[in-house]
């Protein structure tokens, strides 16, 4: 059975930054959704002491939702040998944090696009720090999902394996019951490239998905494609409810549903307030029913 998660990516800056909002405050607000958990970003926390966490952990239970997968950005990309080993140990903290809530899939990516690493060391770096996560995500019995991505909120650069290219190359050396694929399909669009090209490329492998949607504000795909690369996100490129933008949501999940998928979709958007999360939530039930029940 697939489940619905919501991320609040209305709430980031709240959560993380000037910590207007706590997690508490999130989790209650998201309690009034139609959703079967909360996707956790590494940021909502500010220690990993038990006694806190387990406040959280019980606030989850009292509303009845799961925490099933943490969002965390490792930047396994640094020139440093030495630094790239601190990224592999806090990727492997985060492993923790998502066992300790219960959860199933923790995110990996492989970092920021320097513009002094090459794409071959890059990629060797990114794979021997994904299979040391590894060793240690087995024994926790916690699955990497491994994001087709375009750029963490915080970071100055965008996402190393950006473009597809890269990314399957990297996805394609890592064979492991314990490694999947986290499928975003606007961060492909973001990427200027056809998601459901990247889909039919990585479709047996598959775990989890974030569900978003991004329509145009102005301009064509051609001049998204040009900006493609470049530092932040093009201006014209707008999020919007999901199922009102660019992505073919039908095409998408019955893709998906052929290959027998049966993890987690977590919403990813909503950046204008909760009434835009209700509105996706309220497209992608009826939805995840038709092709995953």
């Amino acid at each position: 059975m697939v489940k619905l998660a919501a991320f609040p990516k209305c709430f980031m800056d709240q959560l993380c930054v000037d910590h207007s909002m706590t997690l508490f405050e999130w989790i209650d607000m998201a309690s009034s959704l139609n959703v079967d958990g909360l996707e956790f970003y590494s940021g909502f926390v500010d220690t990993l002491h038990p006694s806190a966490l387990e406040k959280v952990r019980r606030a989850l239970a009292e509303k009845s939702l799961e925490m099933p997968m943490l969002c965390y950005s490792p930047n396994f990309t640094i020139p440093d040998a030495a630094r790239r080993k601190e990224e592999v140990a806090k990727e492997n903290a985060m492993i923790d944090l998502t066992a300790y809530f219960g959860g199933k899939y923790c995110r990996i990516l492989s970092g920021q696009s320097y513009p002094e690493v090459s794409r071959k060391e890059g990629v060797q770096w990114v794979v021997s720090c994904i299979r040391e996560s590894l060793e240690y995500a087995a024994k926790r019995e916690v699955v990497l999902i491994m994001e087709n991505h375009y750029k963490d909120n915080y970071w100055p650069y965008p996402e190393f394996a950006q473009k597809r290219e890269i990314f399957l190359e990297i996805v394609d050396q890592i064979d492991s019951p314990w490694f999947g694929v986290n499928f975003d399909p606007s961060n492909a669009i973001v990427a200027g490239e056809d998601p459901l090209v990247l889909l039919e490329a990585v479709k047996h492998k598959v775990v989890t998905m974030h569900a978003s949607d991004r329509y145009l504000e102005s301009g064509s795909l051609e001049d998204l494609k040009a900006h493609a690369g470049n530092l932040g996100y093009a201006s014209n490129l707008k999020h919007g409810v999901i199922g009102k933008g660019l992505n073919n949501y039908d095409k998408i999940f019955s893709i998906l549903s052929e290959v027998g998928f049966h993890g987690w979709v977590s919403i990813e958007d909503g950046v204008n307030g909760m009434e835009e999360l209700r509105q996706s939530v309220a497209f992608l039930q009826p939805k995840l029913k038709k092709y995953f029940h």
